[in-house]
């Protein structure tokens, strides 16, 4: 039995069946997505004035990560365009580039999440906030590299102040002009810390406060639909593509269904990276 509109239209919606169900899954998706931003945006306006964090992230990152995506949407259309030209070579060279920026952007939010993991946040006894990333943790003691200091009871939305506070102070008593970049860095050197000193301790992960559980739950969904969309497109790639031979029409419908996913994935990080990078 053959399935019906695998090709031709659909004459109650003028689509083929997976564009209509493609279409019906990114509703779905929109509300999933639109629930974890509408929860943010209560989150934040209902924090107390001057304790949401700000400048946690590493913004040229993000950036980069940005145009990374947005190269994969244009290639991801070039792929399907040279289908429809009937040009198969050029189909493979543009999604194969659509494949690499997918694991390049993986691969640099998977250095994002080792870079969070690995920085610490430890209170003092004597009411002092330290934070840095981890060079060496043992029962009696931690140490932090390019540490930045400041009252514990102003909170975590403290440290960009505190940071530019460092810069200017040492800028005041440079030497020589690296030192006002190594302030900008976050102070310099290495402290170690003694955990008799200290009154509670943890990484940037998600347990460590609101803001963060937000980024890691957003930005690790967001990575698993990228997984499941490059997935999707190097089966398609690949094994998938002897479809071509067969059925040329279908699989380029096949490529133009995965594509509006990779569009919508691509859309949904655009509104995570100012979000959560730079406002």
């Amino acid at each position: 039995m053959e399935i019906p509109y695998v090709t031709e239209p659909r004459k109650d919606t003028g689509l083929y069946n997976a564009k209509v169900g493609i279409w019906l899954f990114l509703a779905s998706e929109v509300m999933l997505f639109g629930g974890f931003f509408s929860s943010y945006i209560l989150l934040r306006v209902g924090a107390v004035e001057g304790a949401w964090p700000t400048g946690l992230l590493n913004v040229p990152i993000g950036t980069f990560n940005t145009l990374v995506l947005i190269l994969s949407s244009v290639t991801v259309v070039l792929a399907w365009s040279a289908l429809k030209l009937k040009d198969f070579k050029k189909y493979k060279f543009y999604q194969a580039i659509t494949i690499i920026c997918a694991f390049v952007f993986v691969g640099v939010k998977s250095f994002e999440y080792r870079d969070k993991l690995t920085h610490y946040d430890v209170v003092l006894n004597d009411g002092m906030r330290v934070d840095g990333h981890l060079v060496e943790k043992t029962e009696e003691f931690i140490t932090l590299s390019h540490p930045v200091s400041y009252p514990a009871e102003k909170g975590i939305a403290y440290r960009p102040i505190a940071i530019a506070e460092m810069a200017k102070a040492e800028a005041a008593h440079a030497d020589d002009e690296h030192a006002a970049d190594d302030a900008h860095a976050g102070g310099h050197g290495d402290v170690t810390i003694q955990m008799a000193d200290v009154k509670k301790m943890t990484n940037w992960g998600p347990w460590a406060n609101t803001y963060f559980a937000i980024y890691f739950t957003m930005t690790f969904l967001h990575g698993l639909h990228v997984v499941g969309g490059v997935l999707v497109i190097a089966y398609l790639w690949g094994p998938g593509a002897k479809m071509w031979k067969t059925d040329p029409e279908r699989y380029t419908n096949r490529i133009e269904v995965s594509g509006l996913f990779w569009h919508f994935v691509d859309l949904v990080w655009i509104f995570l990276f100012p979000v959560l990078y730079l406002l």
